[in-house]
């Protein structure tokens, strides 16, 4: 975890002086911590209060928060053999560190998952806590040099050189060539209203990456069935 926890901190120091200049009362951006728990999300809303429409608070966080279906989806044969609580539970840490180290273990037994997902889950929640909490007390003080602001993007692309890394043969390829495709167009439509191009990104990345991992998938059983077409084993 601690990997992932580190590019979190700067991220959370950006928050925490986001919720500092926001227009919503301290109390209730903090309050964002406890209960939404989504640094991107949580940025939107605290950047966004009172300079916009709710509405238009509303639709910026959910389209940055549409990720978290797949993320969801991703996982979903994991929490077929998981209690109801748990089920209900467990989307609220769903958070993209979380799914960056779950998303290998999902082969665990049931008791097992449930114990390192939940563990894992509560430790990022603490220090996300932490991290916002600093940010408000100490980001005023953070001289604007430093650059905070590119806290988010190192995290995020760390988060996918990871999921890319720990792929392995066509998945891997498909892993790499999705990435690159989401980049591309979320960059060519970063100018869409409400971060539009965000979830676009995401939803061509998946397509190629799915296409591409199809591709590669049916070669590789190709080769496999030329190379012994008896089938032995």
């Amino acid at each position: 975890m601690a990997p992932l926890a580190v590019p979190a901190v700067p991220f959370g120091l950006v928050v925490g002086l986001a919720m500092s200049e926001s227009e919503m009362p301290i109390v209730a951006s903090q309050s964002t911590s406890l209960l939404v728990f989504a640094g991107a999300a949580q940025l939107a809303t605290v950047t966004l209060a009172g300079v916009t429409s709710w509405w238009a608070v509303v639709v910026a966080v959910a389209v940055i928060n549409a990720r978290h279906v797949m993320y969801s989806s991703a996982l979903a044969t994991a929490f077929t053999a998981q209690p109801m609580w748990m089920r209900l539970f467990a989307p609220f840490m769903l958070v993209d560190q979380q799914f960056a180290l779950v998303a290998d273990r999902t082969g665990l037994d049931p008791v097992a998952f449930r114990r390192y997902y939940l563990s894992a889950g509560v430790a990022f929640w603490s220090i996300w806590q932490f991290n916002t909490a600093m940010g408000i007390l100490i980001g005023p003080a953070i001289p604007t040099e430093w650059r905070l602001g590119f806290a988010p993007a190192v995290m995020f692309c760390g988060l996918v050189v990871l999921a890319v890394r720990n792929s392995s043969g066509a998945r891997r390829m498909a892993s790499g060539v999705g990435a690159g495709v989401a980049a591309a167009v979320a960059a060519g439509s970063v100018g869409l209203r409400d971060r539009l191009g965000i979830l676009l990104g995401a939803v061509a990345g998946v397509v190629v990456a799915t296409i591409v991992d199809s591709v590669v998938s049916g070669r590789d059983v190709d080769r496999d069935v030329d190379r012994d077409p008896a089938g032995t084993p």
